[in-house]
């Protein structure tokens, strides 16, 4: 790891990527709750494809993570496939980022995880019932809002590498000891996490707003309940970033 590099990365920069990462969450959220929940989309029945056994979304995702795999997405450390077996290499010049992880980070990666919340937890919470028939363009939603909140909760990575250069003789004991309770009290700041908790609420209810001219009716109506994005960071985006940030940082010494 080149020094230059490594002291490149401060604690404010990782803060403002992860403030710009509430929006883009946000967004795909609402643009995924533009469509119902489209139960065909999922059923590895409806799909009859060719050579593939398994649902519209699963050949969806798979068939665009390949393609993004040869156009080099999956070059940047902070991009995480959900299928990463069997991934074609990437056919483009590779971009040499800067090399701020240590080598362990690779092998971390709980997108089978977020994948479950995901689909059996978040979804049906914040989307109507119903079929539109729009099942392409809901599997491309759905794999908007995965990326997304894969990209927020792998960002940990990075977070606890910046924790542990700036505070490293309170992280050096606990990893040598892998003693997973004092790091989860070293990573925790409830003030940050209510903050952040209510500035993604608010986002919500700002970016999701129906606006009409002349027509106060729809007044405190939202694309996306701002409690539901609130409760997905306080429940899962929170918890899992810090849950990369221990598995992340009880390597770092290897």
């Amino acid at each position: 790891m080149a020094k230059a590099e490594h002291n490149n990365v401060t604690l404010g920069m990782v803060r403002d990527s992860l403030i710009r990462q509430e929006d883009t969450i946000v967004y795909s959220l609402i643009e995924r709750a533009r469509f119902p929940l489209n139960p065909p989309t999922y059923d590895p029945s409806y799909a009859s494809i060719p050579g593939f056994s398994g649902s519209l979304l699963e050949f969806f995702v798979k068939q665009t993570e390949a393609v993004q795999a040869k156009a080099g997405r999956y070059d940047n450390p902070e991009e995480h496939p959900f299928f990463p077996d069997n991934l074609p290499p990437s056919l483009v010049p590779h971009y040499k980022y800067p090399e701020v992880l240590h080598p362990a980070s690779m092998s971390i990666n709980i997108n089978k995880l977020i994948w479950d919340m995901y689909f059996n937890k978040l979804l049906p919470s914040f989307v109507s019932p119903g079929d539109d028939g729009n099942y392409a363009l809901t599997a491309a939603r759905d794999l908007e809002c995965l990326q997304a909140i894969s990209r927020r909760i792998h960002y940990g990575k990075l977070v606890a590498e910046v924790k542990f250069r700036d505070e490293r003789k309170d992280y050096e004991p606990a990893i040598r000891a892998q003693d997973r309770f004092t790091l989860t009290n070293l990573l925790t700041f409830t003030n940050v996490e209510e903050a952040v908790k209510k500035r993604v609420a608010k986002k919500a209810m700002t970016f999701g707003q129906e606006v009409k001219l002349g027509d106060d009716g729809d007044k405190g109506k939202y694309k996306v309940d701002p409690a539901i994005v609130s409760g997905l960071y306080a429940d899962w985006v929170i918890p899992l970033t810090k849950e990369v940030e221990i598995d992340y940082l009880l390597r770092r010494l290897d």
